[in-house]
């Protein structure tokens, strides 16, 4: 941590406590009320050229009645927000519906149209998906409405896939497998449906890369949770029946690193994936 000469932070501590009670609407006279210390005690504090710094409890009070932290008042901080405020600005839990493309999403891609995306999906990404998969998986939920929601929701994932965002999305490679060989959560998918999603695979790689770039990681080796990085702007972790989005740098560079770590272990790179996906069609039709 840099020191900052005792002048220095005094000069600093009287900058921004004038400003702060600027915007506070608050005198001399109405801190010093608030705070129970005498005028002249404010009046010393703000004296241009001085050197004097309070005590930790003038500080502390004068911090809680403006609503700003100590650790600015004090240069320590650029943040003038206390802890409880920049907490809720940067940390916010949503629900998450059981839809295609929910309003929250939409409104997230919206924001960050232009930057990057990075992308961990729950299971294949929706976007990607071809209306007869969507319409098998969601069914059970949806019922009637299905494709109601799908012809909703097209429109919007279209707008995604044309927001001029680049796409990059890591996905477990066993996710693959068991969607092309129709195991676990894929059980019971036909095979027209299995082999037309890996022909729409196929052919939006060649039609998109590398704006949207496919890597398959070994979950073996690295283990994520569903997630997608908007550019530099948020982080939003998927918990299944929530989002907890977090705004803060040092979190949304934290997610970065991890998904890019993610694609450093990829089982099957961006390139290799149509090539895959082959394979695996060759091996369902023998």
């Amino acid at each position: 941590m840099k020191i900052i000469d005792k002048r220095r932070r005094a000069q600093i501590f009287r900058d921004r406590l004038s400003a702060a009670m600027d915007q506070a609407g608050m005198n001399r006279s109405i801190l010093a009320r608030e705070i129970g210390v005498d005028r002249s005690t404010i009046s010393q504090l703000l004296t241009p050229d001085g050197a004097r710094l309070p005590n930790a409890q003038v500080v502390g009070d004068c911090a809680s009645v403006l609503n700003v932290s100590a650790d600015w008042l004090l240069g320590l901080s650029n943040r003038p927000e206390n802890a409880a405020d920049i907490l809720a600005h940067s940390l916010t839990m949503t629900k998450a519906p059981r839809a295609l493309v929910d309003e929250q999403v939409f409104a997230w891609h919206q924001e960050a149209a232009g930057y990057k995306i990075r992308h961990v999906p729950a299971s294949l990404p929706d976007m990607l998906k071809t209306p007869e998969l969507l319409r098998w998986e969601y069914t059970p939920h949806l019922g009637r409405t299905t494709d109601q929601a799908i012809g909703a929701s097209q429109d919007r994932l279209d707008w995604i896939r044309n927001s001029g965002s680049d796409y990059e999305i890591a996905l477990p490679r066993h996710e693959m497998e068991s969607f092309a060989r129709a195991e676990g959560y894929y059980r019971g998918l036909p095979m027209d449906i299995r082999l037309a999603q890996i022909d729409r695979f196929i052919a939006l790689h060649d039609q998109l890369y590398p704006r949207l770039r496919l890597s398959l990681f070994d979950a073996r080796r690295v283990f994520s949770a569903p997630v997608t990085v908007f550019g530099p702007l948020l982080a939003v972790l998927y918990m299944g029946r929530n989002y907890l989005a977090f705004r803060d740098q040092t979190r949304i560079e934290s997610f970065i690193k991890h998904f890019d770590a993610l694609i450093r272990e990829t089982d099957v790179a961006d390139r290799e994936v149509p090539d895959f996906l082959r394979a695996l069609r060759a091996e369902l039709t023998g």
